[in-house]
């Protein structure tokens, strides 16, 4: 049964009037994204098209950042645990040397 009260819309008669170009990007479904794309871009803001990334020094710094976990793996951590492993041995060897151990 169809409900006589619905009109069937073939052109949308709401909003900005934009070409009729889609987004194109994939989405969960598989199927094309249905949304505009942003003015001047080939994508919506759902699928790319809004962030171009950091461009300056310290927007990058504050990227590397909030990336940093834990920090065992970083140069300065493994060039201080190789410092320290030295300095043990180095104690070591001297108190064999000394006949303390």
């Amino acid at each position: 049964m169809v409900n006589s009260n619905l009109k069937r819309v073939t052109q949308p008669c709401l909003g900005p009037a934009h070409s009729l170009q889609s987004c194109g990007a994939r989405t969960r479904r598989g199927t094309l994204c249905q949304k505009p794309p942003l003015n001047g871009k080939t994508h919506c803001r759902l699928h790319g098209g809004l962030s171009t990334g950091p461009r300056t020094a310290e927007g990058k710094a504050r990227i590397v950042a909030a990336h940093w976990k834990h920090g065992r793996r970083s140069r300065a951590f493994t060039e201080a645990r190789k410092q320290i492993g030295a300095d043990l041995h180095a104690v070591e060897a001297r108190m064999r040397a000394d006949g303390l151990i």
